[in-house]
């Protein structure tokens, strides 16, 4: 029987093993003896493909199969990666997506990606305890950790009160810093659910990952010190990056 060495030597054809595997065991135990580091981009699919002599279907259900089980992760449009330490994001009375960041020792960021006005529907006036219809400040945030993408939020501001938080955000794309501006120093998570689902495909490419690899969605809403409504966010999370801790 023919071995699949650690440099990509011949794979054991017409043994019972399905050559995708092989080339799975073969890159599983390149990352776990170290010789590919966290974060460390994989050889394209065209390299690998000629290194094993197999074609591209092959090569592509072994990283699917490597995906599957958090060993890499597959980024649109930029190739795999070998998978890195996954963050710890509390959801507490008090999150902060920086503070949160900077504690595991990695460089947070921000970026907002879109704003608009537009009416509550019904579940959102609801949270915000406003009448249907009424104006609201939506902000579409990405959050990254280390450059990575990790959390997609998307904010919603009571209007007239946070009119001002639009401005702010164009300079500082930090929500706590916006709604401070708008005179709310402070505030904490009143309630968050959390679900899970796959992502969209806009979500995938923000995130920067597989359309296949599911996202953690928390949807929370946050008050002021007199516990009067500021902000409902769904947050989507990239899964293979980010575990949620809920603390009490």
């Amino acid at each position: 029987m023919v071995e699949v060495s650690m440099t990509g030597g011949p794979l054991a054809r017409g043994q019972g093993v399905a050559l995708w595997r092989q080339i799975a065991a073969s890159l599983e135990a390149e990352i776990a003896g170290g010789g590919r580091a966290a974060g460390e981009r994989l050889p394209t699919e065209a390299v690998l493909t000629a290194r094993f002599g197999v074609n591209r279907h092959t090569v592509r259900r072994a990283l699917e199969d490597l995906e599957a089980r958090g060993l890499i992760r597959v980024e649109q449009g930029r190739g795999a990666f070998v998978a890195e330490d996954v963050l710890d994001y509390r959801l507490g009375p008090r999150t902060r997506f920086s503070e949160l960041i900077r504690r595991q020792n990695r460089e947070p960021a921000g970026r907002i990606l879109h704003m608009a006005e537009m009416p509550a529907e019904t579940l959102l006036a609801e949270a915000l305890g406003i009448r249907r219809g009424r104006a609201v400040l939506r902000v579409e945030r990405l959050g990254l950790a280390d450059g990575r993408p990790v959390v997609v939020g998307h904010h919603h501001f009571p209007l007239p009160r946070f009119a001002a938080a639009a401005e702010a955000l164009e300079h500082d794309p930090s929500i706590s810093a916006a709604l401070a501006a708008c005179g709310v120093p402070d505030y904490r998570r009143r309630s968050s659910r959390i679900t899970a689902r796959l992502p969209t495909p806009e979500e995938a490419e923000l995130l920067q990952q597989s359309r296949s690899r599911p996202v953690l969605v928390a949807e929370s809403l946050n008050v002021d010190a007199a516990g009067l409504p500021v902000d409902w966010t769904l947050a989507v999370y990239a899964a293979g990056r980010v575990q949620l801790l809920v603390e009490p």
